[in-house]
C-alpha cells in the first residue's frame, strides 16, 4: 500500500497539536483528521477517533502493525516539516496546502 497524497489541512502554533492531516492511499482511500502532535520533544501522529459513551476514545482507523505505523508516521511528520519549511503558519484550509509523499 502506497501513500499517494498527504494534505496538511490546518497548522497550529499553540499547544501540542501542530497539524490536522489527510492521507490518501493508492489514490483510492482517504483518511482524514490524522493529528500531528508534539509532546516531550517528540513528534508523532494520532489517528482519527470517536468518543464512546463511557468517555473513552476508540480509533476509527489505525495501522495494524508497528512497521506500517512507523512508515505512516514518518511520512506525515516529514510532510508537516516540509510545510513549515515552505512558510506554513496557522489555519490552512484544504485548498491552501498539498503534499505528496510516495513510499
Amino acid at each position: 500500500m502506497n501513500i499517494t497524497d498527504i494534505k496538511i489541512r490546518k497548522c497550529f502554533d499553540d499547544g501540542p497539536m501542530k497539524a490536522v492531516v489527510s492521507v490518501t492511499f493508492d489514490g483510492a482511500l482517504a483518511v482524514h483528521d490524522i493529528k500531528v502532535i508534539n509532546a516531550r520533544d517528540k513528534f508523532f501522529i494520532v489517528m482519527p477517533s470517536r468518543k464512546n459513551p463511557d468517555g473513552t476514545y476508540r480509533d476509527i482507523v489505525h495501522p495494524i502493525n508497528a512497521d506500517f505505523r512507523a512508515q505512516l508516521e514518518g511520512a506525515v511528520v516529514k510532510a508537516y516539516f516540509d510545510e513549515l519549511e515552505n512558510g506554513a503558519t496557522v489555519a490552512y484550509d484544504e485548498s491552501d496546502s498539498f503534499k505528496t509523499v510516495e513510499i
